[in-house]
């Protein structure tokens, strides 16, 4: 079967939707083509700012036609994601107040929390609670945990809005653990659903200390919506060293980057 560049392009965005990366020899055997055909067809997609060229393939930077419900995102970069959340969740300790936001990087965070003792969880996630109700059912930590209240985002499985908003508003909080869609030097911390990053935005305020979670491939990226400055984080969890020509910027000075490996 012979394809056309834009039937292999259409290709390549489905499998990156759906893995967050692909490779350069196994899309080479799939279409029956030479490795320097898909390469082309990988810098085309990078002009179009769609993808970033990395060694051996390619991952997402930014979704097309919006960002996918939680549901379809929990796969793509799962074991990078697990790392993260593990890495995250050893910055906790006891007896200290967090939030955490939605995404499917803080679903692996709140998987993670063990061996916790008295420590106050506020989410607007609705499968982040579901998962600390069940480890605090099997005394995984002690604890507890708030469910802020509001208008229910059912792509996102989230709760958002000026009622969830003010209800966050009463609380200050030790530490803020934030997913985020984009991270970049320009535009600093950015997701892609204005109401999920205004309830982001309203955990930073609320928070002490500020901890991102990003896997590589947000590295670079600016999503829709501003959530706030990179000099405003105080710690990033990846599982990739720092960009090298970030390490030259003063804004990453007072950061503690963190690799979860």
């Amino acid at each position: 079967m012979e394809w056309f560049p834009e039937e292999r392009k259409q290709y390549i965005l489905d499998q990156l939707k759906s893995n967050g990366k692909v490779q350069v020899t196994t899309l080479s055997e799939h279409f029956a083509v030479t490795t320097e055909t898909i390469r082309r067809d990988l810098d085309v997609l990078e002009k179009e700012g769609v993808v970033k060229r990395v060694y051996g393939g390619a991952v997402l930077t930014r979704y097309p036609h919006g960002e996918p419900s939680l549901p379809n995102r929990k796969s793509i970069m799962e074991k990078e994601k697990r790392r993260i959340g593990k890495k995250a969740a050893d910055l906790i300790q006891d007896g200290t107040t967090i939030a955490i936001d939605v995404g499917t990087t803080v679903l692996e965070l709140a998987s993670a929390i063990k061996n916790k003792e008295n420590i106050t969880i506020l989410t607007n996630s609705l499968p982040v609670a579901t998962i600390l109700v069940e480890a605090l059912n099997r005394k995984d930590f002690s604890g507890d945990v708030i469910l802020l209240g509001g208008q229910i985002n059912p792509a996102q499985y989230s709760l958002t809005g000026r009622l969830t908003e003010m209800v966050l508003g009463n609380f200050i909080v030790d530490q803020a653990f934030i997913s985020v869609g984009g991270v970049s030097l320009k535009n600093g911390i950015t997701d892609y659903d204005m109401n999920e990053a205004m309830m982001s935005k309203a955990m930073i305020e609320a928070a002490k200390e500020i901890i991102v979670l990003s896997d590589h491939s947000k590295l670079g990226v600016d999503a829709f919506c501003k959530i706030c400055p990179i000099e405003d984080v105080n710690a990033i969890v990846c599982t990739t060293d720092m960009p090298g020509s970030w390490k030259e910027s003063k804004l990453f000075q007072n950061i503690n980057w963190i690799i979860a490996d």
